[in-house]
């Protein structure tokens, strides 16, 4: 059963973002062009048609399904925060040996074009395909020097040639020294595409501490709150947490999960932490006011601190700051956009 046809945004809405580019919308719809037969993303640099004469699916295949071509321009099979069919053999193996080394020959002898690894690692992650693989080795190392390996033989069992390469290659990234290390956080990142658009995804050993449309307005404020908080810096890497949070997204997005199991760890103040306890506390597929949760804190008068805490959580969906509502029933702010507070809110009660 598709569950994105249900989550695209009304077809007014649609028609403005392809007209603007806007690229908050990639991974969300696909536009696709009567007069022409070809389908496209909503960032398409190509001549903007008619309203009337655009049609608009939720996947890809829904599109081709109906008769429509790839464009050529802006390349639709290989959305924004996807990975690209001929990219995933060489992500598995760097998977399953994060300090393996490869160079420009290396892709070629796999039969990739080096510069379309790049600007595809350049768009999706905003670093080069190179400093991505850095990025997993000084992630990998900064785990087993806190489990307590010695720094020497980190660095070279994560594939750095020299010990001082390591050294700064390593406080480059992090921030802090190796020696440092079991007294430091790193926060593993990662992006995962939803219906919605993609999200982006920080975890420690302890639990998701991040997760977010990568669009969502003042994110770099959230990022620098939370770099503050754990004293810990951001790094493109693997946790054994983001399998779990990317297969309970997808059930949630089918509409078979109701309750999330991934741990979470949610710093902040005590009066932030009894707001986002008892939004966790919102049934699925029900909503309450701002007035209602400051009654479920037993603090009347704290309505409009209540919305502040709201707005400051950085784990969006499984915190359910979207199934607070205005005491009129209205769509209040939303960090993600209030049409996706929209459509998240129609997907749950259309599977309570």
């Amino acid at each position: 059963m598709n569950m994105q046809l249900p989550l695209l945004p009304d077809i007014d809405t649609m028609y403005d973002a392809l007209l603007r580019k806007d690229s908050s919308f990639e991974g969300v719809f696909f536009a696709a062009i009567k007069t022409t037969g070809i389908f496209c993303r909503p960032t398409c640099h190509a001549r903007k048609p008619k309203a009337e004469n655009v049609e608009y699916f939720g996947n890809s295949k829904d599109a081709l399904d109906h008769g429509y071509r790839p464009c050529k321009v802006c390349h639709p099979m290989e959305m924004k925060g996807v990975v690209p069919i001929w990219l995933k053999p060489l992500l598995a193996d760097i998977e399953s040996s994060p300090n393996m080394r490869i160079n420009d020959q290396n892709l070629r002898e796999r039969g990739l074009d080096p510069s379309r690894v790049r600007r595809w690692f350049k768009k999706n992650h905003g670093i080069t395909f190179q400093a991505y693989l850095r990025s997993i080795r000084i992630n990998n190392a900064f785990g087993q020097i806190r489990q307590g390996d010695q720094v020497i033989q980190s660095a070279y069992s994560n594939g750095f040639e020299s010990l001082s390469g390591f050294l700064d290659s390593f406080k480059s990234s992090t921030g802090f020294s190796p020696k440092e290390s079991k007294y430091k956080n790193v926060i593993s990142v990662t992006r995962i595409p939803t219906p919605l658009g993609p999200m982006i995804a920080g975890a420690t050993e302890k639990g998701i501490c991040l997760l977010e449309f990568t669009d969502r307005r003042m994110i770099e404020t959230q990022v620098e709150r939370l770099r503050k908080y754990l004293k810990a810096e951001l790094i493109p890497g693997q946790s054994p947490l983001f399998q779990t949070l990317t297969h309970e997204l997808k059930q949630y997005f089918e509409g078979g999960l109701k309750k999330f199991t991934v741990p979470l760890e949610t710093p902040g103040t005590e009066f932030q932490q009894k707001v986002w306890k008892v939004l966790q506390d919102i049934p699925y597929g029900k909503t309450r006011s701002y007035k209602e949760q400051a009654i479920a804190i037993n603090n009347l008068k704290a309505i409009r601190a209540v919305a502040t805490a709201n707005g400051d959580n950085r784990i969006a969906i499984i915190i359910p700051c979207h199934r607070v509502i205005g005491s009129d029933g209205s769509m209040t702010g939303y960090g993600g956009g209030v049409w996706r507070k929209q459509k998240l809110l129609e997907l749950e009660t259309k599977n309570c």
